[in-house]
């Protein structure tokens, strides 16, 4: 029991140091089989390739705390209780045993206590006598908070800790170094400046890889055939857009961790806001984990991405201004996070103001950007009429928004925000209804473990953006075809009047992903022509690189007229996807129907469902997203067994879903490492390697054992080599 107390302790331990970056471009460490690396580190100084070309020399031994370990020792054969590597002899790292009796690598607790933090990550211990620079090097502000046991004309000791980076004004910066104490500009203008260079698409060899981005356009008539003297009302027609790839895939060298790497294919960069809840509810291993995602963020943004951080509570703050990551950039993002501490209410409505301030004052803009909005809770400042009060909490979001994170009109989305409800007690409906009204996602993080996963997915597609402001444009070909409805799920659509054009307003595209949707449209009975022309499709957007516009153009669809055919054979195409149109109104009528308090009824609606979809087309050839949409429904009847069941996690998992299938983009549900799951629906290449990478960080957990089986969108499986 002991041991295993102590191991508890030392994973607690974990979450709460100062992680240090590692830019994309590192390769990760080589794992010694007879040690146990954890994320941290990874992520620590002393695995961090940082600009000196080798490590200081050891510094002599003292009474005072900072002592070598000896054969023979206790030392010796202990562990750090931050990294949880060895301190065996000859490794070339300094001890500090603190007054609590717990021992540390130098470099690692002087880098969780840099902020003046005198707590041991372990015990909480308050302690007197912390590792610090001497008195010389740091602002007298912290200079009481000093030893006066330490050593300033130790020169080797100073060689360690001047490694860490300093807290001081960088002249050759704009913006001041980001910590929690320093005042909150009035106007947020003092965004880094971007770096104009252009991006370079360079591979391994130096040749150019990055990809031509183009939109490729299929359409699929539901029937190839139809005799001349019928007509329809509403013949349906897919149209399928899919977008280029532009991330390339690379083979690691043999001495590293077996895991796709993201390549250095040029794309556009990105402005990210992340907008987090440090609410009293957030305290202990919740905000541990959310430092440890955001560490995760942070160190794979590229030097041309730049990020802010908000924090809120009852009130909001911003602790990071809108900086690049550089790798100045990401020590700095680092320190304002792991300096953040857990107090107050939930002020969510606040927070996202002060997200939107910094993206509209703001004196340059990178060509994507957004916001991402994390919190556990409930907005008890702003907001009334959660839960079944659904569209209520819609129109006061709507109204309290800045207009910049809303729709505009027709026009698009201005910014979206990608919202992630955490736990058990967050409040779905507002969460889903900030997402909706911008454009983002919904993502129920229910799952404490996989909070990073779920942000490394995210980022997987925010970082591959190649299509933006993406207009399909539908034009009849005949004076006799009139278009009718348009499923285009939550993108915003339009018939002309005489029903002769239609447009639906896409907004980004990841690389590789797909969009499908429907368009009925009527069919004329034919006198004795062989063939009859419906439509065209088009495609106006702007490329994200070049910021250039572009258009494509399908070939026009047409279908033949014989007098007479034999068995009408309907598209695979297009029952698939009428059955996911089906199937999520399907789910948004269980929805309303559970918040209006009839669980029964909301279940015999799926079950219905589920009945009439086992019966079509698709799904009696054994279609993948037939099965997959039975599984997803199967999982809401399980989630509405009760109404503790349901308000616990019912509600959260039904919006996720409803998020995923309106956007067709990928989301977190439950426990987003389940392969089985249809959370996985709509992943692109880019997140599945941002994801696989996140869980590769986590050497200790068992998703680091999933490595060999990533999660494939549907409608694609793994290639054979």
């Amino acid at each position: 029991m002991g041991s295993k107390w102590r191991k508890a302790k030392l994973a607690l331990g974990l979450n709460l140091c100062v992680y240090m970056p590692r830019t994309l471009e590192d390769p990760l460490p080589s794992i010694d089989s007879s040690e146990r690396l954890s994320d941290v580190a990874l992520l620590s100084p002393g695995n961090w390739d940082m600009t000196t070309p080798s490590r200081p020399m050891t510094p002599t031994p003292s009474s005072h705390g900072l002592r070598f370990s000896k054969s023979g020792t206790k030392s010796s054969k202990q562990m750090c209780s931050i990294c949880l590597t060895k301190m065996k002899q000859g490794g070339g790292h300094a001890i500090f045993t603190a007054e609590c009796s717990h021992s540390f690598h130098f470099h690692c607790i002087a880098s969780n206590v840099k902020h003046g933090n005198p707590i041991c990550p372990v015990c909480r211990a308050k302690w007197k006598e912390i590792p610090m620079q001497s008195p010389g090097s740091v602002a007298p502000s912290e200079r009481a908070l000093m030893s006066p046991i330490f050593w300033p004309q130790n020169d080797a000791l100073m060689a360690v800790v001047r490694r860490l980076p300093p807290h001081h004004r960088d002249l050759n910066r704009r913006h001041i170094v980001p910590l929690c104490q320093a005042p909150e500009p009035g106007v947020f203008d003092d965004d880094e400046l971007l770096d104009h260079q252009p991006v370079i698409a360079e591979g391994k060899d130096g040749s150019d890889n990055c990809s031509v981005r183009t939109i490729e356009i299929k359409t699929y008539p539901e029937v190839s055939a139809a005799p001349w003297s019928y007509s329809y009302d509403n013949f349906t027609v897919l149209v399928h857009l899919k977008a280029a790839a532009s991330v390339a895939r690379q083979n690691p060298s043999r001495n590293q961790i077996p895991l796709p790497q993201l390549s250095k294919a040029s794309r556009a960069p990105v402005d990210l806001v992340t907008v987090l809840d440090i609410s009293g509810s957030m305290a202990g291993t919740k905000l541990a984990l959310l430092k440890r995602a955001m560490g995760f963020v942070i160190q794979n943004l590229g030097s041309n991405d730049r990020l802010s951080v908000i924090a809120f509570s009852s009130t909001a703050r911003r602790i990071f201004p809108l900086c690049r990551m550089s790798d100045t950039g990401r020590q700095q993002a680092l320190q304002a996070v792991n300096s953040l501490v857990a107090s107050g209410g939930t002020n969510i409505a606040e927070g996202l103001r002060k997200g939107a301030k910094v993206m509209e004052e703001r004196r340059e803009k990178n060509p994507v950007s957004s916001i991402i909005l994390l919190s556990d809770g409930q907005d008890t400042y702003t907001v009334t009429g959660s839960g079944s009060a659904s569209n209520q909490t819609q129109q006061n979001y709507k109204s309290l928004l800045p207009f910049s994170i809303q729709g505009a009109g027709n026009t698009g989305f201005q910014i979206p925000v990608h919202t992630f409800g955490f736990g058990t007690d967050h409040d779905a409906s507002s969460m889903h209804s900030i997402s909706e009204i911008s454009g983002g996602t919904f993502s129920f993080i229910e799952t404490e473990a996989v909070m990073q996963d779920a942000f490394a997915q995210c980022i997987g597609g925010l970082l591959s953006v190649v299509v933006q402001d993406l207009q399909v444009v539908l034009e009849c070909t005949d004076s006799n075809i009139h278009l009718g409805s348009l499923k285009a799920g939550s993108y915003p659509s339009r018939v002309t009047v005489d029903g002769h054009a239609g447009f639906i307003d896409v907004g980004d595209l990841y690389a590789d992903e797909e969009r499908d949707f429907l368009v009925s449209i009527n069919v004329p009975a034919e006198s004795s022509k062989s063939e009859t022309s419906l439509l065209k499709v088009k495609c106006i957007y702007k490329d994200s690189l070049t910021k250039e516009m572009a258009t494509m153009e399908s070939n026009v669809v047409r279908i033949q007229r014989p007098e007479i055919i034999g068995k009408e054979i309907v598209s695979i195409e297009v029952d698939r996807q009428r059955n996911r149109f089906q199937a999520a109104d399907a789910i948004a009528e269980a929805r309303t129907t559970a918040e209006q308090g009839d669980l029964a009824g909301a279940v015999s609606i799926l079950e219905n469902f589920r009945r009439l979809l086992s019966e079509t087309v698709s799904a009696k050839s054994g279609d993948r997203l037939c099965l997959a949409l039975d599984a997803e429904l199967k999982e809401m009847q399980e989630r509405m067994a009760s109404r503790h069941v349901y308000e616990a996690s019912g509600r959260a998992y039904i919006l996720s879903g409803l998020s995923s299938h309106s956007w067709q983009r990928a989301t977190a549900r439950g426990d987003s490492t389940d392969g089985s799951s249809l959370v996985q629906a709509y992943q692109t290449p880019s997140m599945v390697e941002m994801l696989t990478r996140s869980q590769a960080m986590l050497l200790g957990s068992p998703s680091a054992q999933r490595l060999v089986q990533p999660l494939w969108p549907f409608g694609s499986q793994p290639k054979p080599r």
